[in-house]
């Protein structure tokens, strides 16, 4: 847990710059969203939690 919390703040709260509490919340949705489903975890074999948690089939990548 505490490496996901770490990965939010440097990989995109520290980067970026927010008016206010609800674009905060809409970028963070953003964000764990695009985490979730499209970022590759070299932990999960380069696959993502999604493809993993939902058990979706995996296509194997290309050489």
């Amino acid at each position: 847990m505490e490496r996901l919390w770490w990965t939010v703040k440097y990989q995109y709260l520290y980067l970026h710059a927010f008016e206010n509490g609800s674009d905060l919340r809409q970028g963070l949705r953003n964000w764990f969203k695009f985490y979730n489903e499209e970022r590759f975890h070299q932990s999960l074999n380069d696959n993502t939690p999604d493809e993993i948690y939902f058990g979706k089939t995996i296509l194997q990548k290309a050489a």
